[in-house]
C-alpha cells in the first residue's frame, strides 16, 4: 500500500510541475514572439566581440 502512495505522491508532483511550467511558458509567450526572439542575435544593441586574428610567430618573414 505504501507503493501506491507514494506513487500517487510523485505523479502529483510532476504533473505540478508541468502546470506550473506551462502556465510560466504561457506567461512568458504573451511577451515575446518566436519571431522576435530568433532576430535576437542580429540586434545592434548588443555588440559582437571578435578577437583579431592571430600573429604566426613561426613562420619565417
Amino acid at each position: 500500500m505504501n507503493v501506491l502512495a507514494l506513487t500517487i505522491l510523485v505523479s502529483s508532483c510532476l504533473a505540478g510541475l508541468f502546470i506550473v511550467c506551462f502556465a510560466v511558458e504561457i506567461h512568458r509567450a504573451r511577451r515575446t514572439s518566436p519571431e522576435r526572439d530568433s532576430l535576437l542575435p542580429l540586434d545592434p544593441a548588443t555588440p559582437c566581440v571578435t578577437r583579431p586574428p592571430e600573429s604566426n610567430t613561426n613562420q619565417p618573414p
